[in-house]
């Protein structure tokens, strides 16, 4: 970075990071909690299971929409000076810096299978699937606004509390064709060879 230039990291890819760790370590959970009867049962332990999935699914996916909506209106553009992280360091990142985090979280949905089992595992999967429901649909708005956003990753560092925490002041934006993911954070596919 010189001349003044910034490390941007895409914003649905940092949303879409904890998305797929946890799914799988509420799906891994979920499937290791229903072994022990539990307290209440497994067929209790499961009905509240779901809801907790479906109430968590929508929790993550619609929570701080407001704010995403916020910072997108008042994006500036990004400078010619400014370096756009990969979505793949990006992911890692993210990963990096939560991983004890998803660790204790996975440690306590097995031990509270022992009184409900599987449902604090299908709470984890739930908060995955509403990360990626949130992805998709800050990928809609890029691909609606044609533009790709941005936020500093000095403002990510430290737990901050992800891409519409307090400490982001505002997004920076580019083309669509910016960077090597997609809208909504996933891969961006090659191009087909003519």
């Amino acid at each position: 970075m010189t001349r003044g230039g910034q490390g941007l990291a895409r914003v649905a890819v940092v949303v879409r990071a904890g998305a797929a760790p946890l799914w799988w370590l509420g799906v891994f959970a979920a499937g290791i909690g229903l072994l022990p009867p539990g307290l209440t049962g497994r067929r209790i332990g499961v009905l509240a299971g779901a809801a907790l999935f479906v109430l968590a699914t929508a929790a993550v996916a619609y929570g701080r929409r407001g704010r995403y909506v916020a910072l997108a209106a008042s994006a500036a553009r990004a400078g010619k000076h400014d370096v756009l992280q990969d979505r793949a360091v990006t992911a890692r990142n993210w990963r990096r810096a939560h991983r004890w985090w998803l660790l204790l979280a996975f440690l306590a949905a097995l031990g509270s299978a022992f009184a409900v089992p599987a449902a604090a595992g299908l709470l984890l999967a739930g908060c995955g699937a509403g990360l990626w429901l949130k992805s998709a649909w800050l990928g809609r708005r890029e691909r609606a606004d044609e533009v790709l956003l941005w936020v500093r990753v000095d403002w990510l560092r430290g737990g901050a509390g992800g891409p519409a925490g307090k400490p982001v002041k505002g997004y920076r934006s580019t083309g669509i064709a910016a960077g090597d993911a997609a809208p909504g954070g996933a891969r961006r596919k090659a191009p087909a060879l003519v």
